[in-house]
């Protein structure tokens, strides 16, 4: 059956205001550092007059145009400069694109207290124990409903929201100008009636009054309502009950609750766990201590030790769902894990969506698994994966239940807010109250009646992480490394005669992932005569400029590699004097 489609609701982009030099009323400065041209690195802050709130403090993973680099955090360089001010860091809930950045950031910061709660405490307290120098962390752990004065004029009040992770908690940031409500990623999870479960709180929320929305539009273009997890749980156990081998599945590390179903159903049907991967063991174990799993001591065993039970005995949960280069589930399909081979009549269970730039990863990994003799099921083919985020109607439901004065799509790229932004008007929101910012480090200064998005922009540029390095790879050392990737590289050493300033002997030249130099003798004759000729038509002095030599062929033997190739590899003209 087909879906009727949903009539335009379009809104106009309201222009840009210059930054109010004076504000004769109270204001808020809004604005986000991270989080609105990517998924990921999440980071927005609310500043009143001397006091800033911050919320939340997250990496984004590398792409194609990033190569080399372990993760990118956000640019903090406009509140490291106010960190006395910054009274509070908001941590919404326990994944890494909302939390991953706090050890690289929080000194930078000022170490402000951290509020949330026990479960993101708890891995966030495990993730500094790898940053030895990193200061100790002062963390309030609150509760839903707690509501904490963080400075003269501020207060924050927390709410619970469902997620794929337990303890995700919205807050509501109470300022002299109005209540600024972030739901953090959320979706609304219905009871056996179809009744949303938490619609109470959200409607107590509503009738405190809503200044400003800062909503979720990771799926804000997808029709429909959040499926319940209850469905996702009985379709995996059917898929268990069917499987006639063992069962590797692989979902995302932090997907806790999903997790503790899982093995509640290897207990239901007899069959044993083994983790495969650091961070899912690591967030198992603090689960576990916290009471959100609850396993018999016979279930979890080593992966050392899979091989002593039957095969359709086991369940291994593995990370690697993205097809992460170096991940468990990687080096199990490679053969390079020392203790689980793929086995024809394995069942392999992808419970997780395929994040936006990693499907080819993904489906050349489940192409190997297939070719080796595994029975390969993802979300595409029965429903084993829901979405962490809200779907339209849901989002429409809650702003309507809300009822802000004004609405700010967060969290995604440009389409995805831009799409929130027309689910907010058919949920009755005038167009002229949608604020869509067109980039990170926009400020929007709030009054009790307006939401002006000026023309201040701030620094936002990637920080990027690459092993011990933070920040210390910028552009110019990733566009070198694109080069290399998409062209390669053409090394020319050339020996000098100090006295006479000419070339000694034929160049020496060096190819890598441009040609092969094998095939290619009357390409090099040329460069080698054009080497030589550029250095003889330099007037002799005393001494030879090396750098002034080395300028000159990267230069012209550069034009002549494209001329002959259309290609422009990296030349690294060499200069040795004798």
């Amino acid at each position: 059956m087909e879906r009727t489609p949903r009539r335009s609701h379009g809104f106009k982009r309201p222009a840009l205001q210059s930054k109010p030099k004076e504000m004769h009323e109270d204001h808020v400065r809004l604005a986000a550092i991270g989080g609105l041209e990517e998924i990921g690195r999440n980071m927005s802050f609310i500043e009143y007059k001397d006091e800033i709130v911050v919320i939340d403090a997250g990496i984004q993973f590398p792409d194609e145009a990033t190569p080399g680099i372990d993760f990118i955090i956000p640019n903090v360089t406009y509140l490291a400069e106010r960190k006395d001010k910054i009274k509070a860091l908001v941590l919404t809930h326990a994944h890494f694109d909302h939390i991953g950045a706090v050890p690289y950031v929080i000194e930078k910061l000022g170490n402000p207290p951290i509020y949330t709660m026990n479960l993101t405490k708890a891995l966030v307290e495990k993730r500094q124990e790898e940053f030895p120098k990193a200061p100790k962390l002062n963390i309030v752990t609150v509760q839903y409903g707690d509501k904490h004065k963080v400075g003269e004029n501020v207060e924050l009040e927390f709410f619970g929201v469902d997620h794929t992770v337990p303890e995700t908690t919205g807050v509501v940031i109470k300022t002299p100008v109005g209540n600024i409500v972030h739901f953090a990623d959320f979706r609304l999870e219905y009871d056996a009636d179809g009744k949303v479960q938490d619609i109470k709180e959200f409607k107590r929320i509503g009738e405190m009054g809503v200044h400003t929305f800062m909503v979720d539009s990771t799926n804000a273009r997808e029709e429909g309502k959040s499926q319940s997890e209850k469905v996702i749980e009985k379709n995996l156990e059917m898929l268990f009950k069917e499987a006639q081998g063992r069962i590797i599945l692989s979902t995302f590390s932090s997907m806790i609750t999903r997790l503790a179903e899982i093995i509640k159903i290897a207990e239901r049907l007899g069959r044993k766990v083994a983790v495969n991967g650091r961070s899912m063991k690591e967030n198992l174990q603090i689960a576990q201590g916290l009471g959100y799993i609850k396993a018999r001591k016979d279930t979890l065993i080593p992966v050392e030790e899979v091989h002593k039970y039957k095969d359709d005995h086991v369940i291994i949960l593995s990370t690697g769902a993205q097809g992460q280069e170096n991940s468990g589930l990687m080096r199990i399909v490679t053969g390079e894990h020392r203790h689980i081979r793929i086995k024809p009549g394995d069942t392999i269970i992808f419970s997780s969506s395929v994040i936006p730039g990693n499907e080819r990863s993904v489906q050349r990994l489940q192409d190997n698994m297939t070719r080796q003799g595994a029975i390969v099921i993802t979300s595409g083919l029965i429903d084993i994966h829901v979405s962490g985020h809200a779907l339209k109607d849901d989002l429409e439901l809650v702003i309507k239940t809300l009822k802000p004065k004004f609405v700010m799509p967060v969290h995604g790229y440009y389409f995805f807010r831009f799409e929130n932004g027309r689910n907010a008007v058919r949920a009755g929101i005038p167009p002229q109250n949608v604020r869509v910012f067109e980039n990170n480090g926009q400020v929007a200064v709030l009054t009790k009646d307006q939401f002006i998005i000026t023309d201040e922009n701030l620094p936002t540029n990637y920080v990027m992480v690459d092993g011990l390095g933070v920040g210390d790879v910028g552009e110019v050392v990733l566009r070198d490394r694109l080069m290399l990737a998409q062209e390669g590289m053409f090394v020319v050493i050339a020996t000098l005669d100090r006295k006479t300033g000419r070339v000694m002997k034929n160049p020496d030249i060096i190819s890598r992932g441009f040609i092969y130099l094998k095939e290619n003798h009357e390409l090099l004759d040329e460069i080698r005569k054009r080497v030589r000729g550029i250095v003889g038509r330099i007037p002799h002095a005393q001494s030879v400029d090396s750098d002034y030599v080395k300028a000159l062929i990267r230069d012209q033997i550069g034009q002549f590699l494209y001329n002959k190739t259309k290609r422009r590899p990296m030349v690294l003209p060499v200069i040795i004097e004798v």
